[in-house]
């Protein structure tokens, strides 16, 4: 298994995938602002129930900073319907369900040995290009603050630009 994922300054792989068993979402349709990939390994799993929750309630910060946050895990549009709900989770959830695990595998963040979503975070800029990444072990829940300075860089830069 690579140990690696897409480091910072790689062009984000564009992907479609499932958000309710009736609506897709492209990572391209978000290209203009920043976006947050969470990839996590199972709805269910206390970890994650932690990490999602933990998004939940940092959420306003995100969205202070123009970020759209995406969950993105192997198991079914059901499952994450079911998880949300039970959470109150007030971001998307994103199937990489069938064929399982391909945009996991693009972004280096597939375990083939396990079977599910490595535990990885990916801010990406307006450009859709890698700003910040970070592989966090499986049993680690990896905070937010990787994800608020990453983001702090991203304003800092973009209000650099215009000044």
């Amino acid at each position: 298994m690579p140990e690696t994922i897409l480091p910072a300054g790689t062009m984000a792989p564009d992907f479609t995938l499932s958000a309710t068993p009736d609506q897709t979402l492209s990572l391209s349709e978000l290209r203009g602002r920043p976006v947050i990939l969470a990839f996590y390994p199972a709805d269910w799993s206390p970890v994650c129930g932690d990490q999602m929750a933990l998004y939940n309630e940092v959420l306003p910060a995100f969205k202070d900073a123009g970020a759209t946050l995406l969950g993105i895990s192997v198991d079914s549009v059901w499952c994450h319907q079911a998880f949300a709900q039970d959470r109150h989770l007030r971001f998307n959830l994103l199937a990489d369900f069938e064929p399982k695990g391909e945009v996991a595998r693009r972004y280096g963040a597939y375990d083939a040995q396990h079977g599910m979503t490595r535990r990885a975070l990916f801010v990406i800029d307006k450009e859709g290009a890698i700003a910040w990444s970070y592989l966090s072990p499986t049993a680690v829940n990896p905070g937010a603050d990787g994800i608020l300075d990453a983001l702090d860089k991203l304003q800092a830069q973009s209000s650099g630009k215009a000044g």
